[in-house]
């Protein structure tokens, strides 16, 4: 020990310290962002203008672009000008620079990206800065993809708070608090970004002087006596006068020593502040000239060592790089890398923040909805504009659309914020959420049918475009925020067709089946050649076992071009061979089993008995239990025996002592227990040519479980929606489990932001809770011969306790807070609909399991699963017109077939300079090259799957439109490289995901 003290004093001998003061701005939680703008906000930047211009010395970093800009639209043009003088200053540094400081568990990565996008576009028009240094002190937990795409963005250097107290223990006990953060799958260090770690609890003053929260809340000059905070460790702070300045500055200094000992480096970061601080001018003063006596009187006494000074977050990594001797961004000599996640995060004791991963499941489905329909709308709103163009037609398109776009992307950008779409924000703050979501999917709509309608048109000469009279109508409509959509119903006629077109958002063909509601049984369905299609006519049911006379659902079978629309008639005709009822069985208990007479469609039903019975497709049978309904096993055409997957659903509790779970923590009181309900459920069995289902209803939860029976991806899947309605419980979360005999140990894989998976292990030693993890968009276990995914359509919590089993909290309700200052419960459940899709695959023979350790991909048909899940078909009706409709044909944009492991993330109008709410002639290609596991059989995936080793070319893309630049960006579009010639082949490495500059007309 005296040999490590020893050391220790001479590192002290040379040691400059750099203080540094922040400021963290904590958005939409409590109170509104409108609210919070309002009443503390714009103070703090008002305050900040004049208090950062007193004195050069002083400096403050901010943020979330959300809040920023709104102050800026109001701001006069002395306040904008003082504030790009601060920036130009080095007084003032914004940091990511995203429109907010994201959630990392819950987000999907095409939001991550395109709120970014949307914070450094806004700092690009306005004050022409760009961000070096990422700061997220607040997300609970944090993911590698948020690494990697600050990464991309060309960032150099990011700071971390919330990791688990055990991690970070370890973290200073090894000096590694600062590291090289890199990708899993980089077997170089291209994806490698300097990341700094915070020691402590918490981001507020207490927990970042040094170790002693006692001390350094005495620093916190906020808490002077006299005003509204005081320090709970019950010694308050003291002005500095003359008399104390030397004992309050060797105070303060010994826990700067204390907290430098658990760095490598010389130079240390001393954040001050906390959410919401700096309202008042009051404290700008109160906190400024108390350090600047103490920074004044260490620096004029050398034998302290010590050199201290405001700074911004820049200012300290700089300082990093330059006493290691390396350029921005790159690694210091000896300092570790490291490669992984750091999820679950806990504060203290077992309290594990892996609630929220599921908490309020309505609005992380909501978010993604959202999410499919504005890259939908942003890529037909490019391809509509660039034809129009090509055309000469700009000036009749309606390009103000553009507007909307806006709006949702600021919309979705502020949800992805880590106390929305993390469920824990207070439940008026959730309404105001919903209500902005709900306005910018509507406004989505209209971009999408005013694109369709100037795309469908064969002769565009006949497009007209009226603001008053859309065209189309919507697939669906929400009457409020918080309710589940109602499909819209085709009202055929005998006089004459009903056109529909459909949007198929992906990047490859589509071979799939489509549900439109109907007001007859007599319908017919032709392509846009004529050719008339099979179809499935079924009930529309509004209760268990009660049918509507007067809506029923038509399915047909169709294959849609890549990113394209297709047009079909529906006919009112009694003559319809192709058209084939289902085969419809209620299996009820004893005392319902009653004959039905007066359906308007033929349903059977029958006493249930404990007997197994199957369904089945051209490509798999499904065995159900006789007594619960619910899934028992999968045979895949062609295999030797069925796989067990048995469905069930089980009902965590909390603890009856102190600590109760709430929006954030899972305090759960044990193990699941199973849930039971006294009457056996009713279970309605449907069948037919193109898709067959099962429907279980239970008081909390009803669950189809529907096989298509089509050739590819929309066959070789099991679609699951499991409606959930807990709203009469109390301290209860109900999970979806499914057991089954593959033997996966304790090893399960769950997905970081929809855009790489992790490998997790279950420990035993470690409680329940800890066991959990965020699943975006897919989770799996495997062995040697399968493995099964879960796709989701919705963020949930999920976990594997045992081999064979896979787990996920569907939905949550609380009755109480918990201790992290939200101040409520989880009480404004909704009727949720749960959508996924479980996937089974076979390890081709010969082919065991390829993943290493810290890496493991999904198979192409597994992507693609994916794919369709997320980005569901648009039906979208013609409505009918006096004057007759145009002639309409399909719109497929694509010349070649987009290599099938190309991810084609976004096709963004960028904004114009001058008018913010108008497009620019320029648009954002982002791709993201997906990584494929090849270990597992491909059946066939019903479209022509091709892939190039990562090479495209750009310009041999779209049709009819030429491409008149090419230009390699970074992924927020701050830099730019070198534009390539037009007819370039671009080239992605697997994961990568990069970004261009296109001008296409």
């Amino acid at each position: 020990m005296s040999g490590t003290m020893n050391r220790s004093k001479c590192l002290w001998s040379l040691t400059p310290t750099m203080i540094q003061i922040y400021l963290l701005v904590l958005l939409g939680w409590i109170k509104t962002f409108d609210k919070y703008f309002t009443d503390q906000t714009q103070h703090i930047l008002n305050n900040m203008v004049v208090k950062l211009a007193e004195d050069p010395r002083r400096k403050f970093i901010w943020s979330e672009i959300s809040f920023f800009s709104k102050w800026w639209e109001t701001a006069d043009i002395h306040k904008q000008e003082a504030v790009r003088k601060l920036i130009l200053g080095g007084q003032l540094e914004i940091v990511t620079g995203g429109w907010v400081m994201t959630d990392e568990a819950n987000v999907h990565y095409f939001a991550m990206i395109d709120q970014l996008i949307e914070g450094h576009q806004w700092l690009e028009r306005n004050l022409g800065v760009t961000p070096r240094s990422g700061w997220a002190v607040d997300p609970f937990g944090h993911s590698a993809t948020m690494a990697y795409l600050l990464k991309r963005a060309n960032l150099t250097s990011m700071l971390i708070q919330r990791v688990h107290y055990s991690i970070k223990k370890h973290f200073a006990s090894t000096r590694s608090l600062e590291f090289m953060w890199r990708q899993a799958w980089d077997t170089g260090s291209s994806t490698d970004i300097f990341c700094h770690m915070m020691p402590f609890y918490s981001y507020d003053v207490p927990h970042t002087c040094g170790p002693d929260p006692k001390i350094c809340c005495q620093f916190d000059f906020k808490r002077l006596p006299g005003g509204r905070i005081n320090c709970p460790w019950k010694v308050p702070p003291k002005t500095v006068v003359e008399a104390n300045v030397a004992e309050r500055a060797h105070v303060l200094l010994d826990q700067y020593r204390k907290k430098s000992k658990l760095y490598r480096s010389k130079v240390l970061l001393v954040p001050l502040g906390d959410d919401f601080r700096y309202d008042k001018a009051l404290e700008w003063d109160q906190q400024y000239i108390n350090y600047q006596k103490l920074f004044d009187y260490m620096n004029s006494h050398p034998e302290m060592h010590v050199q201290a000074q405001f700074g911004t977050l820049s200012d300290y990594f700089n300082a990093v790089y330059k006493e290691h001797g390396v350029g921005q961004g790159s690694r210091p000599a000896d300092y570790p890398v490291l490669s992984g996640d750091f999820f679950a995060y806990a504060d203290r004791e077992d309290h594990y923040w892996t609630g929220y991963f599921t908490s309020r499941p309505f609005y992380k489905s909501l978010d993604r909805v959202i999410e499919s329909h504005l890259r939908g709308a942003e890529i037909l709103y490019s391809l509509a504009v660039a034809n129009a163009r090509h055309a000469g037609m700009e000036g009749r398109y309606p390009v103000s659309d553009y507007a909307l776009l806006v709006d949702a992307r600021r919309s979705v950008g502020l949800f992805q914020h880590h106390d929305a779409i993390t469920g824990t924000a207070k439940e008026n703050v959730v309404i105001d959420y919903g209500t902005k979501l709900l306005r910018s999917l509507i406004g989505l709509k209209r971009v999408i049918i005013n694109a369709a309608h100037f795309l469908v048109m064969k002769n565009k000469e006949f497009y007209r475009f009226y603001q008053t009279e859309p065209f189309l109508e919507t697939d669906d409509r929400r009457a409020t925020q918080d309710s589940l959509p109602q499909r819209t119903l085709i009202e055929l006629d005998p006089a004459g067709p009903r056109y529909l077109v459909l949007f198929n958002t992906i990047e490859q063909e589509r071979l799939c089946v489509v549900t439109v509601l109907v007001n007859t049984v007599r319908v017919r369905v032709l392509t846009e050649d004529g050719q008339t299609l099979p179809v499935q006519l079924s009930a529309q049911w509004s209760s268990a076992s009660q049918m509507s006379a007067e809506v029923f659902e038509a399915t047909f079978m169709v294959r849609l071009p890549p990113l394209g629309l297709a047009v079909f008639h529906l006919y009112d005709s009694p003559d319809s061979p192709m058209t084939l009822r289902s085969d419809t069985l209620l299996r009820l208990s004893g005392r319902s089993a009653t004959a039905r007479a007066a359906d308007p469609l033929p349903v059977r039903s029958q006493q249930s008995d404990p007997q197994m019975f199957y369904i089945s497709s051209q490509s798999l049978t499904l065995g159900f239990s006789g007594t619960t309904g619910l899934l028992e096993s999968i045979k895949r055409k062609g295999d030797p025996q069925e796989v067990k997957v048995q469905m069930q659903f089980m009902v965590y509790g909390t603890r009856p002592s102190k600590d109760k779970s709430g929006a954030y923590l899972f305090l759960p009181d044990g193990k699941a227990k199973p849930y039971n309900q006294k009457e056996p459920p009713v279970v309605r069995v449907v069948e037919g040519p193109l898709f067959s289902e099962v429907v279980a209803h239970y008081q909390h939860f009803q669950q189809t479980i529907r096989i298509h029976n089509v050739p590819g991806v929309d066959g070789l899947s099991i679609d699951i929606t499991t409606m959930v309605d807990i709203r009469d419980q109390t301290n209860k979360e109900l999970a979806m489990r499914m057991v089954t005999d593959i033997q996966s140990g304790d090893v399960f894989y769950t997905d970081l932001n929809g855009f790489q998976m992790q490998p997790r292990r279950h420990y035993l030693k470690l409680p329940l809770q800890a066991n959990f993890y965020p699943m975006p968009s897919q989770a799996y276990i495997q062995d040697s011969h399968h493995r099964l995914t879960l796709h989701t359509a919705q963020s949930l919590g999920v976990s594997s306790l045992e081999s064979g089993q896979l787990e996920v909290i569907m939905d949550r309700r609380l009755m109480q807070d918990d201790n992290r200052g939200l101040g409520q419960g989880l009480k404004d459940n909704k009727k949720t609909a749960n959508r996924f899709r479980l996937l089974l695959e076979r390890r081709s023979t010969g082919n065991k399991m390829m993943d290493s350790a810290a890496t493991s991909f999904p198979s192409i048909l597994s992507h693609m699963t994916n794919a369709i899940l997320n980005h569901e078909v648009l039906a979208l009706p013609v409505l009918p017109k006096r004057r007759g409709i145009p002639p309409l044909q399909t719109f497929s944009p694509l010349k070649s077939i987009l290599p099938c492991d190309f991810h084609l993330l976004n096709l963004r109008s960028i904004q114009s300079q001058q008018d913010p709410h108008s497009p620019s002639p320029y648009t954002a290609l982002i791709l993201h090259r997906l990584a494929l596991d090849c270990g597992l059989e491909t059946q066939n995936l019903g479209f022509n799957c091709t892939t190039t080793q990562g090479q495209l070319s750009v310009s041999g893309l779209f049709k009819n439109l030429d491409l008149q630049l090419l230009q390699p960006m970074s992924l927020t579009l701050m830099h730019s490289s070198t534009p390539l010639a037009n007819d370039s082949t671009i080239s992605l490495d697997p994961m990568e995901i990069s970004a261009f500059k296109l001008k296409l007309r």
